[in-house]
């Protein structure tokens, strides 16, 4: 099998997406990348991140691809869990205090800076809407998030998820209350809970 054809049916295994490291793994050359661009095979769609032409752009996928230390969170979370059918146009991300990476530039980005012990509580894996895996937060730390920031939320999205969250069956209250007292709105979010219960 032909370099070409590993970097192809590795993007093809991939909902049609690859990335430069990806390629290195692989032990071949990023050149290749450049080759099958050229030849519009492969469409380059941000810095080091490749897919199929007949595969749809995945805006979260790609931000996400960008930078390692970076999770979604908020309103965005709130999109990626089904708790929001508002398509983001500014995506929420959340990133350590000492973040420098290239999103600081991005005017579609919406960043969040928290210490390193808060960044990490609470990451997930979760799927787009085109099957790609992303690092969102979960929806206990996400509704912390919007709890803790409900001055810089939408109000009807706001409410919105409050409400879903009470109904929702797989709600995890415990583990709500813990991120709560972590991120130091433990009254102010079983004060909530006992209203929406």
């Amino acid at each position: 099998m032909s370099n070409y054809d590993k970097i192809l049916n590795y993007a093809k295994e991939n909902n049609g997406y690859i990335a430069t490291k990806e390629t290195e793994k692989l032990e071949i050359n990023s050149t290749f990348l450049s080759n099958l661009v050229n030849d519009k095979k492969l469409e380059r769609v941000g810095t080091g991140i490749y897919k199929l032409p007949e595969y749809p752009i995945d805006n979260f996928y790609i931000l996400s691809k960008s930078s390692k230390n970076m999770c979604y969170s908020h309103a965005t979370s709130l999109y990626l869990h089904n708790m929001s059918d508002r398509i983001p146009l500014i995506y929420d991300i959340t990133v350590p205090y000492n973040y420098s990476g290239n999103l600081l530039n991005n005017e579609n980005v919406s960043l969040r800076y928290v210490k390193d012990d808060i960044f990490k509580l609470g990451i997930t894996d979760i799927k787009t809407i085109n099957d790609l895996t992303v690092k969102c937060y979960d929806l206990e730390r996400t509704l912390c998030d919007i709890i803790k920031d409900k001055n810089r939320m939408d109000k009807e999205i706001y409410s919105k998820a409050l409400k879903e969250y009470a109904r929702n069956k797989g709600k995890d209250i415990l583990k709500l209350v813990k991120y709560a007292k972590k991120l130091d709105i433990e009254d102010e979010v079983v004060e909530l809970m006992e209203v929406l219960l």
